[in-house]
């Protein structure tokens, strides 16, 4: 940091990160699986993407959030995504550049990435 304009601006960048954490009733939910087998596998830059392009791309009434174990550790990095009134759709062996095409698919574009779920033990919508 080279000045007090730089840290103020890092501060607002970062603020606007921690709001995108407080949930509501009537806002999609993306969970990102933090535990240390999340984490091992690769969950903390599928985070950082998620938390990014909802940012940039000023997806409204979304969260970003994360949570501990999902429970089934060999599908990590596992992400889940709650919509209001729709079933839970569970994404797994997420990378930085899946987030990217499920946040293009799934939160704009309102269609489930069947590729990345497992359909078998996940409800996914038709």
């Amino acid at each position: 940091m080279k000045s007090l304009a730089e840290l103020k601006a890092i501060r607002e960048r970062m603020q606007g990160q921690l709001g995108m954490r407080e949930e509501g009733e009537d806002q999609t939910r993306v969970v990102v699986g933090m535990a240390t087998c999340g984490i091992a596998a690769g969950a903390r830059p599928v985070l950082n993407k998620f938390v990014e392009l909802v940012q940039e791309r000023g997806i409204k009434n979304t969260v970003v959030t994360q949570t501990g174990c999902i429970g089934i550790c060999r599908f990590e990095p596992i992400v889940e995504i709650y919509e209001p009134g729709k079933p839970k759709v569970t994404y797994v062996h997420m990378t930085p550049e899946k987030a990217e095409e499920v946040v293009t698919r799934h939160l704009q574009g309102g269609q489930v990435v069947k590729d990345y779920v497992i359909p078998a033990m996940i409800s996914v919508p038709q």
